[in-house]
């Protein structure tokens, strides 16, 4: 009964919000920042997004008798997804075309919210709306510390974040064996993540962009399969993310800047590194060609690099729809 006034009173938090907007944006500040920057002091002026966090929950009139009348939510190890909450809201304001579409997919509520959240400056807020409205329970570990409710986010960043978002990347292809005995004649292939392959001349492409032919060994039969272009089941989304966990560091020669995936093109913008001694997580992304470094641990978090960051231990690339930038 507990966990579920706590519910109701958290989502009460987000369906309602004043939506007065601040005169500008938080994407616009960091914006005006990078323009503004010396090289001596190359931060942003104030902590964005930082690790962890407390959430306090009013009881509800049910609940009047409970002890406390407040009940705190303390985030830890927030890290496995503050990077991917900064790179969306940066992909979100950079691109006003992408509202409509991700709210499909995420709900027009929560992208609404979102927005509101961060450019208030509300994180905390910002993280519980991510944790409540997607994530599920699996996904975490809570329980009761010190009468407080403490939920621990210690994890992957893919379980934590990619992989509720797999509506938004899956693809489909179809394919036929030209044996008409064949009993698994037609099939339908689908896919929640995008994988590429290396191409000659230093050319990345998506790993079934092309139709091809293959034996059709699950079936052991004679025949040959044929595979039609993949193509998005919903769609061209706004931007992919490449789980980059998935390859060892001598397989991937260079990263692609570029993506052709189903007939679209996608750039780069943002990116996620996983330190492994430390366990942690931080993210880089692009503003108007600048690249920026986000790290919710440091003081100063929010960091202008001189060059573009040096992607060693990479994470995640997310790479954005060219043709909306």
């Amino acid at each position: 009964m507990t966990s579920v006034l706590l519910t109701n009173s958290v989502l009460c938090c987000f369906r309602q919000p004043t939506l007065e907007w601040a005169s500008k944006t938080l994407f616009e500040e960091i914006r005006a920042s990078i323009n503004n920057n010396d090289e001596e002091d190359r931060s942003f002026w104030r902590p964005v997004l930082p690790w962890g966090g407390v959430f306090t929950i009013k009881a509800g009139r049910k609940a009047i008798s409970c002890i406390p009348l407040y009940v705190e939510v303390q985030l830890k190890n927030t890290c496995t997804i503050d990077g991917f909450l900064m790179i969306l809201y940066v992909i979100l304001r950079d691109n006003q075309g992408f509202h409509r579409e991700l709210a499909v997919f995420l709900g027009k509520q929560f992208v609404e919210h979102f927005l509101y959240l961060m450019d208030s400056c509300e994180y905390t807020t910002v993280k519980m709306l991510w944790i409540w409205n997607r994530m599920s329970k699996r996904q975490y570990r809570s329980e009761i510390h010190r009468a407080a409710l403490e939920i621990d986010l210690f994890g992957n960043e893919h379980e934590n974040f990619t992989e509720n978002l797999e509506n938004l990347m899956s693809t489909t292809q179809e394919s036929m064996c030209t044996n008409g005995g064949c009993p698994g004649r037609f099939q339908n292939f689908r896919k929640t993540t995008i994988n590429i392959r290396e191409q000659p001349k230093k050319k990345k492409n998506d790993d079934n962009s092309l139709s091809k032919r293959a034996k059709c060994l699950p079936n052991r039969c004679n025949g040959l399969r044929e595979f039609s272009q993949r193509l998005f089941c919903h769609g061209p989304p706004p931007f992919v993310i490449l789980n980059m966990q998935q390859w060892r560091s001598e397989d991937l020669s260079y990263v692609p800047y570029h993506l052709a995936l189903c007939q679209h093109r996608y750039l780069l913008e943002g990116a996620t590194l996983f330190n492994k001694q430390e366990h942690h997580y931080s993210a880089a992304f692009q503003i108007d060609g600048c690249w920026m470094h986000y790290d919710g641990l440091r003081s100063d978090n929010l960091i202008l690099l001189n060059k573009p960051p040096e992607l060693l231990l990479l994470s995640s690339l997310v790479y954005v729809r060219a043709s909306d930038k």
